[in-house]
């Protein structure tokens, strides 16, 4: 099941600003009461920061420990990141890149050393959220919007990048959060969505998904739920056809009234 969380208190307010741009799928039309937005629903890594590279940091600096001189530079990780999944990717790499079974390799206790790492690393604080996330998490809980997260990391990871940005637990941020070991297909699968939607007790179109991916939109818009998508640093090449914005920068959605403006039920 999703993870149900309760929120304690008022979240803390960061603001962020600088020069923004929009894409619409189609011209944007003013919010009707039947269509305003019940819940945000975001995707984690790529989308409330800049992870990625911290990822393949701490899967670089966990490779050594179990004897493998691996190494993902900045491009071979873009290709890696079509496999959703540190665990999955891994299995990609050694079958695809190496041409070795990957029944060979320690994956799990991998994956679980790395994601110790990844924590060690992102507490050091130099992965802030993306511009205009802060601004729109805040707005949301004001407005009385619900939170949620639909990702294909997993729950230790969502808390420690919330608690090194926003100084509190995950679960003082978003009501529910749906990870990627909590289902049996991961992105573009629709499941971590759907996970999403049964906590919320919500459809899919009463809610909005923010993306950074393909991968993302994909899932997103398979279960039934509109996707503006704002491309990372390792995403910005993807097709985002089916998206109902494409932004430059969160900035553009920083509130629930930008929200609206964009959001068109699935």
């Amino acid at each position: 099941l999703a993870r149900l969380c309760s929120k304690a208190g008022r979240l803390p307010i960061l603001r962020f600003m600088g020069p923004t741009s929009v894409q619409y799928a189609q011209q944007p039309k003013q919010p009707r009461l039947s269509n305003l937005i019940k819940a945000l629903i975001f995707d984690v890594d790529g989308t409330l920061a800049e992870t990625e590279d911290a990822h393949r940091a701490a899967f670089n600096d966990t490779f050594p420990a179990f004897g493998l001189n691996w190494h993902w530079s900045r491009d071979l990780y873009r290709e890696l990141l079509k496999t959703t999944g540190g665990k999955e990717r891994m299995h990609a790499y050694a079958v695809h890149h190496l041409g070795i079974d990957p029944a060979d390799i320690p994956v799990i206790d991998i994956h679980k050393r790395k994601t110790v790492r990844y924590g060690e690393l992102i507490a050091e604080g130099t992965v802030p959220l993306r511009p205009g996330i802060a601004s729109l998490i805040n707005d949301a809980d004001a407005r009385g919007v619900r939170l949620a997260v639909a990702t294909t990391t997993n729950v230790p990871n969502v808390d420690a990048l919330i608690r090194a940005t926003m100084g509190v637990p995950a679960c003082d941020v978003f009501e529910v959060i749906a990870a990627g070991d909590m289902v049996k297909a991961k992105k573009p699968a629709p499941d971590v969505y759907a996970l999403a939607l049964h906590g919320l007790d919500l459809r899919g179109k009463d809610c909005l998904a923010l993306e950074d991916s393909r991968n993302g939109l994909l899932s997103a818009k398979a279960a039934g739920i509109s996707c503006v998508v704002c491309p990372s640093a390792y995403t910005d090449c993807d097709d985002f056809t089916g998206a109902v914005a494409v932004v430059q920068s969160f900035e553009n959605l920083d509130t629930i009234t930008k929200a609206n403006m964009l959001f068109v039920p699935a």
